[in-house]
This record gives structure tokens, C-alpha cells and sequence, in this order.
């Protein structure tokens, strides 16, 4: 099936309608809306979805807050889990409450400030409490500036001092210098506190010799006390000590409201999918055309839903809808629709590109290798079983979105041909099984390969990988072929296909005695082979030039291209064989190493120890190098024979939430 036929709709009703129908569209999810024609009005939505976007924004905000307060508890089904299924009368049952959800967000949001607000206020009051802690001998108020007949300088000095003569008296001398602060006699200096780095000082002089003093102390680079408080240091400090108390209670009620609002997750959960949902609706609004009392819809749709949607909406509303085939110019976009078999692997083409007007659909062609390929290089009969069961139980068990069921069955499909190339080389968790006979039974158990050890005999498995990708090849190949086959170019698809074949197939066996023995018969077919499709490249390659030497050095240039290019993709296949062998080398040391004590007690527990641990990294290794490798073999090996890609993803107005579903998502084809 691959690509799905697309048509153009036209759908016209009254305006008085057009919320009710898109509700209905948006649902059924089978329409993408395309702008209306620039001479139709269009409606002007900005300040709605601002709104939207705005209340979504304090309700995820409050979902943020409460994970970090109230963490949800998920077990591994909400981890596989896909979204909470919901009836359309649940929906607008919990539309009615969506005042009261924006209050409760509001509410946890508005806490959440006071936490964070009260939090930033209490580190200012202790880094404020720090800075004065060295003054709470201090008795007089921090902005004290003396009395009618004195005045007083609170400050420091770098540096650590100390009295020069007697405490209180108007000389010090700074420890390990021979810096002297000397103030006037009628002066006296308190040391409040010292470090190594910092002397706090109270000076109290007579009026008389305060500018002297002040002179003085500039010099020594004395810095006042930036606090300018009416209060003292110890007071400050109470006082700051029991905001913060107070302050630290205020975040635990905040907190405790926070806490509270957990049983409204859910609710919280529904109004970001509700409104992002009537954002999505008035954007689709935003794109129809207006005139008078009607309004026109245009798009496109699967050709399969035109019937169903077409009954369904003109039975229950007074609309007209039409459909049309879409014309060459036309930015038809893609939709993907393939058998059970091959629809797994859609995301492997979705992720290169989507197929373009011109293009086939490559999933159902590359299936078949994928699931072959990925198995080969994996190719351990024990790992195939534990992503067959893993899949399966997620499949079975959970309820998952249909994208990552896809996923799912991709790998369960790949473990499926590990079992079988793993049976056929023999490896079951490597050699866990001979190991085990031969350490505690005395049991040489011999190979269980049903085909041959890629260890024992890799020349034969690198030429059975070399042939795999000559398969691989002749399909892009093929596929070519039919497309310009298709296109009406029946002598230029013959052309271009058979003279390949021809060069590729002779060189093969020719190739292949290099590194082991092949018939002589085989080899002379293959001379002939390689000959006849050498002279069709040269001869037709170059067809399309207008002049002989055009056509002559075309060919030529065919030859080499097909000589190199088709080397290098041969060639690329070889990670089947390397691959494969990593697998199987690594298991193997993996149970070796867990047989290595002589007693067999301790040999059992290490042995289960390091299996557990060893093939546990080395399946999630090779796991992750199978899917990367057999990607690109089709991206880069079978795609450029055919593919170009470039096309647009289908991208219906839908329900696209986070959380929620419809349970009448689809509708009947």
C-alpha cells in the first residue's frame, strides 16, 4: 500500500458552525487544514491563543512545581504507558472545572513565588548576619556618630593590629609591620574585633581633633562601617534571626499548600492538553475563509477516510464537502501506510527522509534486509530471546501509543532473526552452554551451530555477507528499474539495470577466488558476464549526449562509477561480518572470565556474577551498533540506487495533547 493516496478537500457550511466542525475534524484527525485563498477574510486569532499559551504556561509551571515538592510515583507500567484514554463526556465533564484548575495553579504557583522569594530573603538576612557578626561587642548603635562634645569613626583597617601602649589608648601597631596608626591624645581606639586580614575599630575623639583624626585615618586607608542602623550589631542580628524563623515558616505553609495540591496533578495534566487543544482550534480557525455567513475549508486528506468523513460530517451538519485530485504544482504532502510486516520499520524511513512526488515508498523494499541485516550482526540466539520476550511482554502488557508499538514490534521482528541467525552460528549467550558442560559437568557438549562458527571459518561468512549485499543492491536496483519502467522509459530502465547486473554478477566470482576456491566454470561465466555488461556500460551509458565523444566518454565514466561505487557498497557489507564476530568474541571472554577459579563454588557464583553483568553491557553495545549499522546500509548502500526523499510528512490537525486522548480518535476507512 506505502503511500496513500491524496485528495484536496473542500468543505463549506455555515459560519455558525465552523467551531462545532472543527471540533469534530480535530478529532477525527484525518485533515490538514491548508490556509484559505487570500481573497477570502480570514479571522484574526492572535489574542485568543495569546491567552491560551498564557494560562498553559502558569499550569505547567504548576505541574513543575509540584514534581519537585510532590514527586508522582511511576512504576515501570506509566514508564511504557501511553496516555490516559478518555470518553467525550469525561472531557467536557472536566472542562466545567477549568476555573477551578486555574485557581489551584494559580495558587501553586503564587506559593512556589512566596518559597523562592522567602528563600532569597533569608540567604541576604545570614550573609547580612555574617558581615555584622564582628561588631556584636559593639553596645552603640552602627550609625553612632558621637555626642555634642566628641565624635566617633566606626570602621576597619586592613591588616591585623593591636594596642601599641594600653587598651583604649590612641596608639596601634600592625602584627608584622611597621605600620603605627597614631591619633591624637585626647583620642581612643577600641578593637572590637581582629583577623589576620581585618581590624574592626571604634575611635571616639574630642570635636577639636576631628579632622585631624579623619586625616589620619584616610591615610591608613581606613574604610567606615557601610551599615548605617540606628540599631546595634547584637540587635541587628536578633532582629534578622527572627525574620528568618519567620520567613522559614512562611515556606513551610507554602510548601504544605503546594503538597496539598497534589491530588489535582491530573486535573492539572487535563487543562494543558484542553488548552493547548483550543489553541489548536482557533489556529485552525485562523486558517479558513470567511464570506458573509459561510466559511470554506480547504486541505487534504487520505483517500481512504473521504467517504466515511464525508457521510459523517453533511449528516449532522448543513455543509457541503467535495473532493478533487490534486494537480502537479501542488505541495501534496505524504502519508505512510504499509502491511504489518514492514510498517515497523516506517520510522527508519521517516528519520532519512519522506519519499517525494516522484519517489515509491522504500519501507516495504527494505524490510526484509533490515530484519535480516540487524539479526546477522547481532546474531546471538540468547539476546534474540530476551528482546523477543522484553518486546513482547511491553506489547502485551502495557498500554503504549501506537509509534512506540511500532518500535516495539521493529525490535521483536529483529530479535526474531537474531534467534535464527544465532541458532544458525551456534551462539547462545556465546558458548554459555559448552562452558557450562565442560566446567561443572565434564561434558564437552561440541558446537551448536546448525549452519558453521563464523570463528572457526570467517572467510565463509564474509562471502555470504558480500552476497547478502550484492542482493541488497540488485533490489535498489530493481526498484529503479520499475520506476522508469513506470515512467514510459522502458529502453532506458533496460539499459541502465542489465548492464549492472551483468558487470556486478561476472565480477563476483572472480572476486571471490581470491580468498577461496570457485569452479573454473563459474569463473569463465563470469569473465563473459563481466565482459558483456563492461561493453553495454561503455556503448549505451552515455546515450543522452548529442556527439560521439560525449557518448564515448560517458560511457567511460559510467564504467569507472559502477566499478568504484559498486566496490565500496560491496565492501560495506563486511560490518556484517565484523559485527557479528564482535558479538560472539565478546560473550565468549565474557563467560571465560567467569570460569576462571578453581573452585567451583566460587567458579558458579562469578560465573553468574560476571553473565548477569557482562551480557547485559554487551547485548545494550552491540544492541545499539546493530541498529546504527543496519540503518546505514539502507540510507547509504540501497537508498542511493533509488531514493531521493524530500517529500512532506502528513501532518493532520489533530489532537496532538501530552496527556489525554480521545478513545474515537480514527474513524472508520
Amino acid at each position: 500500500m506505502a503511500k496513500l493516496r491524496m485528495k484536496k478537500i473542500e468543505l463549506i457550511a455555515p459560519l455558525t458552525d465552523n467551531k462545532k466542525i472543527i471540533e469534530l475534524i480535530q478529532r477525527r484527525g484525518v485533515i490538514e487544514i491548508c490556509s484559505a485563498d487570500n481573497e477570502l477574510e480570514q479571522t484574526n486569532v492572535t489574542a485568543i491563543t495569546g491567552e491560551f499559551e498564557r494560562f498553559r504556561a502558569v499550569i505547567s509551571e504548576s505541574l513543575e512545581i509540584l514534581e519537585k515538592y510532590a514527586p508522582e510515583k511511576k512504576s515501570i507500567a506509566d514508564m511504557f504507558g501511553g496516555r490516559d484514554e478518555i470518553e467525550k463526556h469525561e472531557f467536557g465533564e472536566k472542562a466545567e472545572q477549568l476555573e477551578k484548575i486555574m485557581n489551584t495553579a494559580s495558587e501553586i504557583v503564587r506559593n512556589s513565588k512566596i518559597i523562592s522569594e522567602s528563600q532569597t530573603e533569608i540567604q541576604q538576612l545570614e550573609l547580612k548576619n555574617e558581615m555584622i557578626k564582628p561588631w556584636i561587642t559593639l553596645d552603640v548603635p552602627l550609625n553612632f556618630k558621637g555626642t555634642a562634645k566628641t565624635t566617633a569613626f566606626i570602621g576597619s583597617l586592613s591588616g591585623h593590629y593591636d594596642y601599641a601602649d594600653e587598651p583604649d589608648g590612641s596608639v596601634l601597631n600592625m602584627t608584622g609591620s611597621n605600620n603605627i596608626l597614631t591619633l591624637p591624645e585626647d583620642c581612643t581606639i577600641e578593637i572590637i574585633s581582629s583577623s589576620k586580614e581585618q581590624t574592626n575599630l571604634f575611635i571616639l575623639c574630642t570635636k577639636e581633633s576631628a579632622t585631624e583624626t579623619e586625616d589620619i585615618l584616610r591615610k591608613m586607608a581606613f574604610v567606615p562601617l557601610s551599615e548605617n542602623s540606628a540599631l546595634t550589631a547584637e540587635e541587628i542580628i536578633r532582629r534578622n534571626s527572627e525574620r528568618c524563623a519567620e520567613l522559614e515558616k512562611n515556606i513551610g505553609n507554602a510548601q504544605k499548600t503546594v503538597i496539598c495540591s497534589a491530588p489535582w496533578r491530573d486535573s492539572l495534566k487535563f487543562a494543558v492538553d484542553f488548552l493547548e487543544m483550543r489553541k489548536d482550534k482557533y489556529d485552525a480557525l485562523s486558517r479558513l475563509g470567511i464570506t458573509g455567513t459561510t466559511f470554506v475549508l480547504n486541505g487534504y486528506i487520505p483517500e481512504k477516510y473521504c467517504g466515511s468523513l464525508k457521510s459523517e460530517i453533511e449528516s449532522k451538519y448543513t455543509a457541503v464537502v467535495t473532493y478533487s485530485d490534486p494537480t502537479e504544482d501542488d505541495d501534496v504532502p505524504v502519508m505512510l501506510e504499509n502491511s504489518k510486516f514492514s510498517s515497523p520499520v516506517e520510522g527508519i524511513t521517516k528519520m532519512y527522509a519522506m519519499p517525494s512526488k516522484s519517489d515509491i515508498d522504500p519501507t516495504p523494499v527494505m524490510s526484509f534486509f533490515y530484519y535480516l541485516f540487524f539479526g546477522m550482526m547481532l546474531s546471538d540466539a540468547g539476546y534474540g530471546i530476551l528482546m523477543v520476550i522484553g518486546t513482547t511482554i511491553v506489547l502485551n502488557k502495557f498500554r503504549i501509543e501506537e509509534s512506540m508499538r511500532k518500535t516495539m514490534i521493529m525490535f521483536r521482528n529483529c530479535g526474531i532473526s537474531t534467534i535464527f541467525w544465532g541458532a544458525m552460528f551456534g551462539s547462545w549467550f556465546g558458548d554459555i552452554v559448552q562452558i557450562v558442560g565442560r566446567e561443572f559437568f565434564g561434558i564437552e557438549t561440541g558446537s551448536l551451530a546448525l549452519w558453521f562458527e563464523p570463528l572457526d571459518d570467517p572467510i565463509k561468512l564474509l562471502l555470504f555477507s558480500f552476497g547478502l549485499g550484492i542482493l541488497h543492491l540488485f533490489l535498489g536496483v530493481a526498484v529503479q528499474f520499475v520506476m522508469t519502467w513506470k515512467e514510459g522509459h522502458k529502453i532506458g530502465a533496460v539499459l541502465d539495470a542489465v548492464p549492472v547486473y551483468l558487470t556486478v554478477t561476472g565480477a563476483a566470482p572472480l572476486a571471490a577466488s581470491i580468498l577461496t576456491e570457485v569452479p573454473e566454470n563459474l569463473k569463465t561465466a563470469g569473465t563473459y558476464m563481466t565482459t558483456a555488461g563492461i561493453i553495454l556500460l561503455i556503448l549505451t551509458a552515455g546515450r543522452t549526449s548529442k556527439n560521439i565523444f560525449g557518448k564515448i566518454f560517458g560511457g567511460l565514466y559510467a564504467l569507472y562509477n559502477t566499478a568504484t561505487g559498486y566496490l565500496s557498497d560491496i565492501l560495506s557489507y563486511s560490518r556484517l561480518l565484523a559485527l557479528g564476530l564482535a558479538t560472539g568474541s565478546i560473550a565468549g571472554v565474557i563467560n571465560l572470565i567467569g570460569t576462571m577459579p578453581e573452585n567451583k563454588i566460587v567458579k558458579l557464583i562469578l560465573l553468574i556474577v560476571v553473565f548477569v553483568v557482562g551480557h547485559t553491557a554487551n547485548l545494550a553495545i552491540n544492541l545499539l551498533g546493530a541498529y546504527v549499522h543496519t540503518d546505514r546500509l539502507q540510507f547509504v548502500e540501497l537508498f542511493s540506487k533509488f531514493y531521493t526523499g524530500g517529500g512532506r510528512e502528513f501532518t493532520p490537525f489533530a489532537v496532538n495533547t501530552k496527556y489525554i486522548r480521545f478513545k474515537e480518535e480514527k474513524i472508520n476507512e
